[in-house]
């Protein structure tokens, strides 16, 4: 029973279908493609590649069949799997449509469930076609028809995937039934050249011995073959016979199949065309250049005789894993390579999937000379295909599994590209299209099952990937090309090896991600030019610390602090060993060295943080450290020394040693901000600690301390949340002690904390640490220090606003505990006052705020960009935090804290603004707090400001924590987020 009309699928438009061309409707109309039976026949046609290419084809094919046309349309209505085959062979190669309109009754292959026959069952399908022949003339068209029509069937297979969803045919499938295929394709072509050559007389023994991707089992669609010949009768005549047999069958494959290209035989194009086993053998024993045993790596006997094959093989594949060992070897290799970058013109080696910097000649090359070095005593490495190969250097431990794993898929991906460039038109290719040319793009990328990601369609999809494959062959070639073994049995040092230029080199280094290559060869040559032992050890280490250098922001001031840091330590033998035998070490260090200014220098001066590098049995050691217990220590050490100086100089020390443990592990990933924060006030607090206590001593008469004193933090001391780049802000607040007068109790207790200050402020080369007490009463122009009498009155009868909200960030951090106890006792009476601030005090704290947006942001700054003062900033988000407290704390504890998240947690659970309003603030904050934190470690001093897009933008992102280091979108981020946190920070202030 019919469906009723308003259930039928509706026919979709042309333009749904993805058909642009003006006659597309035509065509459907001439194929009666234009009913609701054909909806489903005509969405697989618009998942064709080209869905106007392939619709032609069948409109060329219906004339083709002509009366037959209704069996073909009938089985494409009802078989999906014969239409997407068939829609999506059309929609990739034109010329594929076109032999497939010549021969119309082809189109049978795709029916049923059609197969990949066997190499044997190739084999006897094409010497059956050839013994069908009389000659050379009359072989060629059937052997042509025949190559097509398996051509066709394979290709239909391998881009079924795009229309219909069919099983993906793996890649490896794909080179090894084309390689099948050439080979069945010589034996039929060599079988009509003996018979036309010989007549009926038996002709010489001639074996193909295929080479190249042929050889290796991972051919491309179209590809020169290339072959050598060998024979086993050195007698005049049979060589001549087997000469002509050799290049008529040249001659009528090139004419029926592909070009057969001899130019690696022995001597190249002036050489003998076909020699001797024993001739072969001679000439690669005394005469074979370096790269003739690297094309000798991908030989197999591929047709003729196949006994004689094998004993070609067997004579020559022991001097392939022994050429390693020749003399010059690498500097030879090298200059291959050069060689091969010359061929690409400049202007076009962005399009070359094949010779380009980053394509398939990148990591065939890479491979081939990885198998060579290590080959020599390890046999699983005696393989012939790409892929094969980086599978058992992955096995066998000679690169990372994870850069095998990469490199493979990267090289799958570029062949899979190069594959459907030349099915189009079935022309060797290895070019993609013009960059503006998107139509041919987007072909490319429906070709190559590349699907939308949610951020780009699919031709956006591909370009990205280009460029990450690209970069990623490279950046691996690079690391395999330099790895240790090659250089010990080279003899050839990184970037320096002998024979290799600088310009050779620098282009190396260029390729690693360095901006400044000749400056980096400075760096390598001092580093390897040590002593005779760092200079070995340098040379092991440095192939791999260059590649993971090339993965940091800036690889070229990571190279410099390497090697300032390389130089501090040449006498301490634990460092190079440390890299040497502890990976993780090393590429931490890389890591660090490459993306921050601020740590390089602290490790200058705290090398035995680097130690910490190392994983313990707990995790990173980095990690694995008592915060408390770090800051006791450092308190001890300095009490040890009566001489105040002393005493803050080792505390420095050992402050050195914690900033450089937490900012390593803040940039390796391993700590949360807030932890950041909690670990660098800890550091803070045990200076202050420390420096007070050595200057209460120094200051000390024979009678005891004048006074009781204690300091108060306030800011970000107060709330535990200090950044690298922060002050310490502070009050001093003093008791006399029992018979001491009050002035002068005020009056020591202030020498002191004056000595504190500028003791700890006197540079030192660390990181400044700045004692600020610009927040006491009156400011600078108030006394330092006070009694807690004198701060009651104070705050009872003077208190500012501003002072109302500064004291919610009060808390006792150093000196008495008891009397900074009291003091935050008295505080809360004015920060927390009964029955709350007034009316006019919430008014004047927003009247302050808006003069500070107004003034306060530096000239020439970015109010969008500026992490403290700018829009959903820092500011933004406290005073909105604060103004919270200073309205309700009065009658809710829990906003008793001066820790800026758990005033928005106390917040959210009082349900004092909405949820996703605190979600946003604590989101704006942490945003804020992370990329402040990383301005000063990407550029070794405090700022504020995030810079725009560039390399800067982009180490601060990686120093962030952001995925990928993408500047971009790390700064998108940002801006989304403080944008929205500063319409929740107007919407409070508006009250």
């Amino acid at each position: 029973m019919a469906k009723p009309a308003t259930q039928r699928p509706k026919l979709p438009g042309v333009g749904r279908l993805g058909l642009v061309e003006r006659q597309a409707q035509a065509h459907l109309d001439g194929l009666g493609w234009n009913t609701d039976a054909h909806v489903e026949l005509l969405w697989s046609l618009s998942r064709a590649p080209d869905a106007d290419l392939a619709l032609r084809a069948v409109v060329s094919l219906s004339e083709a069949l002509s009366n037959e046309w209704d069996k073909l349309d009938q089985t494409l209505l009802k078989d999906r799997g014969v239409r997407g085959r068939l829609f999506a062979v059309l929609g990739s190669s034109l010329a594929l449509g076109d032999h497939l309109i010549a021969n119309p009754h082809s189109w049978q292959l795709l029916s049923g469930t059609p197969s990949l026959p066997s190499a044997q069952e190739l084999r006897e399908m094409f010497i059956e076609e050839a013994e069908k022949a009389t000659d050379a003339a009359t072989a060629i068209p059937p052997l042509r028809t025949l190559y097509r029509d398996r051509l066709l069937v394979l290709a239909a297979l391998d881009v079924a995937s795009t229309v219909e969803n069919e099983p993906v045919l793996a890649f490896t499938s794909v080179g090894e039934h084309l390689s099948d295929l050439a080979d069945a394709a010589l034996g039929g072509a060599l079988n009509v050249a003996s018979r036309s050559v010989c007549g009926g007389a038996q002709p010489p023994a001639l074996s193909v011995i295929a080479m190249g991707k042929c050889g290796a089992r991972e051919l491309n669609y179209v590809s020169d073959v290339d072959v050598i010949f060998v024979t086993d009768d050195g007698a005049h005549d049979s060589m001549g016979i087997a000469t002509r047999i050799a290049g008529e069958m040249m001659r009528l494959a090139g004419d029926a199949f592909f070009e057969v290209d001899a130019a690696l035989r022995p001597e190249g194009k002036q050489g003998h065309l076909v020699r001797t086993l024993d001739s072969h053998i001679a000439y690669y024993e005394r005469w074979a250049k370096t790269w003739e045993f690297q094309a000798l790596m991908k030989a197999r006997p591929s047709a003729g005789d196949m006994e004689l094959g094998e004993r070609y093989i067997e004579a020559l594949m022991p001097m392939v894993w022994t050429a390693s060992e020749r003399e010059n070897f690498v500097p030879e290799v090298q200059r291959m390579r050069r060689r091969v970058e010359e061929l690409v013109p400049a202007g076009v080696r962005a399009r070359e999937l094949k010779l380009g910097s980053g394509g398939l000649r990148d990591v065939e090359f890479a491979v081939q000379l990885l198998q060579l070095v290590h080959g020599r005593n390890h046999d699983e490495l005696h393989v012939a295909s790409t892929v094969n190969a980086l599978a058992a250097l992955g096995s066998g431990g000679y690169i990372g599994r994870d850069d095998a794993a990469n490199l493979t898929a990267s090289y799958e991906f570029l062949r899979l590209l190069e594959h459907r460039l030349q099915l189009q038109r079935l022309k060797r290719t290895h070019m993609l299209p013009e960059a503006d040319d998107d139509e041919s793009m987007r072909w490319l990328a429906r070709a190559a099952h590349v699907r939308p990601d949610g951020r780009h369609d699919a031709l956006g999809v591909l370009r990205e990937e280009l460029k990450r494959q690209s970069r990623r062959v490279s950046r691996l070639h690079a690391k395999l090309f330099y790895q240790p073994l090659l250089e010990s049995v080279g003899q050839a040092s990184p970037g320096l090896s002998a024979g290799m230029s600088s310009r050779a080199a620098e282009r190396q280094l260029a390729a690693l991600g360095y901006e400044g290559p000749q400056s980096a060869l400075t760096h390598l040559a001092a580093l390897t030019g040590g002593t005779a032992r760092r200079g070995r050890v340098q040379q092991v280490l440095l192939p791999t610390l260059l590649d993971w250098l090339s993965d940091t922001p800036d690889p070229d001031a990571g190279l410099l602090a390497y090697r300032r840091i390389s130089d501090e330590l040449a006498d301490q033998r634990w460092f190079l060993a440390t890299l040497r035998d502890e990976g993780a070490v090393a590429k931490r260090l890389m890591h660090v060295l490459g993306t921050s200014a601020y740590v390089p220098e602290l490790l200058m001066r705290a090398p035995e943080v680097i130690q910490l590098y190392a994983d313990g049995p707990n995790g990173p050691k980095l990690c694995d450290v008592d915060t408390e217990g770090a800051a006791r220590s450092l308190v001890a050490s300095a009490a040890r020394h009566a001489d105040p100086l002393r005493a803050i100089a080792a505390a420095r020390s050992l402050r050195r040693r914690e900033l450089a443990r937490i900012a390593s592990a803040d940039l390796l990933g391993m700590l949360e901000v807030t932890e950041v924060c909690k670990q660098l006030t800890s550091v803070w607090l045990a200076v202050l600690e420390a420096a007070l206590e050595a200057v209460i001593r120094a200051n000390t008469p024979d009678s005891g301390p004048l006074a009781r004193l204690s300091v108060i933090g306030m800011g970000r001391l107060g709330g535990a949340e200090l950044g690298y780049g922060s002050d310490a802000d502070v009050l001093f607040v003093c008791e006399p002690n029992e018979g001491v007068e009050e002035s002068d109790a005020v009056k020591w207790s202030a020498t002191v904390a004056e000595q504190v200050r500028t003791r700890l402020g006197t540079p030192s080369g660390d990181p400044p640490l700045e004692v600020d007490a610009s927040l006491r009463p009156e400011g600078r122009n108030g006394p330092l220090v006070r009694t807690l009498a004198s701060y009651t009155a104070y705050y009872e009868q003077w208190a500012q606003p501003w002072e109302v909200q500064a004291l919610l960030r009060a808390h006792r951090v150093a000196g008495d505990l008891e009397l900074g106890e009291r003091f935050l006792l008295m505080a809360d009476k004015t920060r927390y006052p009964a029955g709350g601030v007034s009316a006019e005090t919430v008014q004047e704290i927003r009247r302050i705020k808006a003069r500070m947006d107004a003034e306060r942001l530096p000239r020439g700054a970015d109010p969008k960009t500026h992490t403290k003062l700018g829009r959903g900033g820092l500011a933004d988000i406290e005073w909105t935090v604060q103004l919270l407290q200073l309205r309700f704390a009065h009658e809710m504890p829990a906003l008793h804290t001066t820790s800026t998240l758990d005033t928005l947690n106390a917040v959210g659970a009082a349900e004092l603004i909405a949820e996703s309003d605190v979600e946003l603030l604590r989101d704006a904050w942490l945003t804020a707090t992370r990329a402040r934190n990383a301005l000063v470690l990407v550029r070794g001093k405090p700022t504020d400001q995030l810079p725009g897009p560039g390399r800067l933008l982009n180490a601060v992102a990686v120093a962030a924590g952001w995925p990928d280091g993408d500047g971009g979108e790390f700064l998108d981020n940002y801006l989304r987020i403080t944008r929205r946190a500063k319409a929740v920070v107007l919407k409070i202030f508006g009250g």
